[in-house]
C-alpha cells in the first residue's frame, strides 16, 4: 500500500484539481503500486480546504482529513507521515506542479533497493516550466548554495514530492524538528545520517499560480532554519545513529516514467 500525504493551507482553488487527477492516475497504475490512500494535512486553513478534501473521498480513491494546528508545511508533513502505516508513503503538494508519472518511476527506484526516492528538477531528464522574479531566482541561487554544505550531492532538495519506505520515513519525522518550508533539507540530511539511500528522479515540473511562499516574508525565516537544521545534523552526525535495516520491499519493479529554483518558486 502506498500513502501519499498533501499539506494543504487554503487550497481550496488548487487542491480539487490535483486530487482529481491523481485519482485518474490511480485508477491506470494501481496494478503497480497496489492501493493508493490521499491523507490530506489540513493546516488550519481559513477555507473550505477540509471541507473539499473530505468530499473527494471515494472508494477509487480513499482520501483522508488530518488536521494540523501547528503553522508550517513542515509541521503539516510531520502530522501526515504520523497518521500513515503503509510500507511506502510520500508526499506532495496540493498544486500538483509534479506530474504524477513521478509516483511511477519513485516506485520503481524503491523496488530496485532505493530507500527514498526524490523529484529534482536538475536530473537529467527532467522537464520544468517556471515564471519567477529577479527576487526569487536570487534567493533560490543562495539557497541551493547553503543546502549543498548540509545534503551534499543532493541537487534539488526542494521539489515537493517524496516517496520513501514507511518505516524509514515515520522514523525521520519523527525527529524532524523544521517546521517551516526548509524541512525537506533536515529530511535527506537524517536519512543521509542513518545510512539511507536516497536516489534523485527526473520529474515534469510546472509552477502553478497561487503558492503561499513569500520571499519577503519567508525568505528570511527559511535561511535561519537552514542554520538551525545544519546545527541539529552535526549533532546527529556526532551520536552516529545505527543504520536501520534495509527493507525487502515487496514492490513489483515495472515500467519506467518519463523523466531549477528553489523553495522561492516552488513551496505551495
Amino acid at each position: 500500500m502506498l500513502q501519499i500525504v498533501i499539506p494543504a493551507y487554503n487550497e481550496q482553488d488548487r487542491l480539487p484539481r490535483t486530487l482529481r487527477e491523481l485519482r485518474r492516475h490511480v485508477l491506470r497504475c494501481r496494478p503497480v503500486t497496489g492501493p493508493v490512500e490521499v491523507v490530506v494535512v489540513d493546516n488550519a486553513s481559513t477555507d473550505a480546504t477540509a471541507a473539499l478534501a473530505a468530499a473527494a473521498d471515494s472508494p477509487a480513491l480513499p482520501v483522508r482529513v488530518v488536521h494540523c494546528a501547528t503553522p508550517g508545511k513542515g509541521a503539516a508533513v510531520r502530522a501526515g507521515i504520523g497518521a500513515t502505516d503503509a510500507p511506502v508513503v510520500g508526499f506532495m503538494d496540493a498544486d500538483g506542479a509534479t506530474r504524477l508519472d513521478a509516483i511511477d518511476e519513485a516506485w520503481r527506484r524503491l523496488a530496485l533497493g532505493a530507500d527514498v526516492a526524490i523529484g529534482s528538477r536538475s536530473a537529467t531528464g527532467s522537464w520544468t516550466e517556471a515564471r519567477h522574479s529577479w527576487l526569487r531566482a536570487g534567493g533560490a541561487r543562495a539557497y541551493r548554495h547553503c543546502t549543498a554544505r548540509i545534503v551534499p550531492g543532493v541537487a534539488d532538495t526542494q521539489c515537493g514530492f517524496k516517496l520513501m519506505r514507511g518505516d524509514l520515513g515515520r522514523s525521520l519525522f519523527a525527529d524532524l524538528a523544521a517546521t517551516g518550508f526548509a524541512f525537506d533539507v533536515e529530511l535527506l540530511a537524517l536519512a543521509r545520517v542513518r545510512g539511507a539511500r536516497v536516489e534523485e528522479i527526473p520529474v515534469v515540473w510546472t509552477d502553478v499560480p497561487g503558492s503561499t511562499f513569500d520571499p519577503l516574508r519567508h525568505g528570511l525565516g527559511s535561511f535561519a532554519e537552514l542554520a538551525a537544521i545544519a546545527w541539529r545534523v552535526r549533532s546527529a552526525r556526532a551520536v552516529q545513529p545505527a543504520v536501520p535495516p534495509i527493507l525487502q520491499p515487496v514492490l513489483q519493479p515495472a515500467f519506467t516514467s518519463v523523466a531549477t529554483d528553489y523553495p522561492f518558486a516552488v513551496e505551495a
